[in-house]
């Protein structure tokens, strides 16, 4: 489907709505039918979804122009979390899932989260664990290694959603960067695949 229709969203964030429109262009030099079916604000570490104020149509996409479909997305009952859009389209009778458009955030209260730095120093098999940053909306965990590592995050024995892992194969530094720690959270534990935890007290 990415190979026939380009699909964008573009949104602006208000005090209790996020607001924009997908932006459809056809991608392959000809025009195609699409049908959007539904969309909703996928909470990435797993809650619930939260539906987007957007109907149900069918559209004639072209190859040489945008068509914009606007959406709204309430936030007022949404908790705190990072979300992504998730459309339900049908393209040339082909079902589809895509998710345009940048990762938002719900932000926690700034009492709920930890915040700090930590140094690691701490090396497991190839992998050097360097400094944990706790932030309002993520923590950051920055390593260096000499391949891209397979790393998974566990916080009081609960898994820890993580949101992206950034590598530069040049340098052999990356950061992984998760879901932020609560004031009630103890103990990051960094799972390297193969490895054994490493356990780190948060700040």
């Amino acid at each position: 489907m990415a190979d026939l229709v380009a699909i964008r969203a573009k949104y602006e964030r208000f005090p209790a709505a996020v607001k924009g429109a997908l932006l459809l262009r056809g991608a392959d030099g000809m025009p195609h039918q699409v049908r959007l079916e539904a969309a909703h604000a996928a909470e990435l570490s797993g809650g619930t979804p939260q539906p987007v104020g957007v109907e149900s149509v069918v559209l004639e996409v072209s190859p040489t122009q945008e068509t914009f479909v606007p959406f709204e997305v309430s936030t007022m009952d949404m908790a705190a979390g990072w979300y992504r859009l998730e459309c339900d389209i049908v393209v040339d009778g082909d079902h589809e899932v895509v998710r345009p458009g940048d990762r938002f955030a719900i932000p926690w209260p700034r009492a709920a989260v930890r915040r700090g730095r930590v140094t690691i120093g701490t090396k497991v098999s190839s992998v050097a664990l360097e400094t944990l940053e706790c932030l309002g909306d993520t923590i950051r965990l920055a390593f260096a290694a000499d391949a891209e590592p397979t790393l998974g995050l566990a916080v009081d024995a609960r898994r820890h959603t993580v949101l992206d892992l950034d590598f530069d194969e040049e340098t052999g530094r990356g950061v992984l960067t998760g879901y932020p720690v609560l004031r009630s959270d103890r103990t990051l534990t960094i799972q390297i695949k193969g490895e054994p935890p490493v356990e780190v007290p948060l700040p």
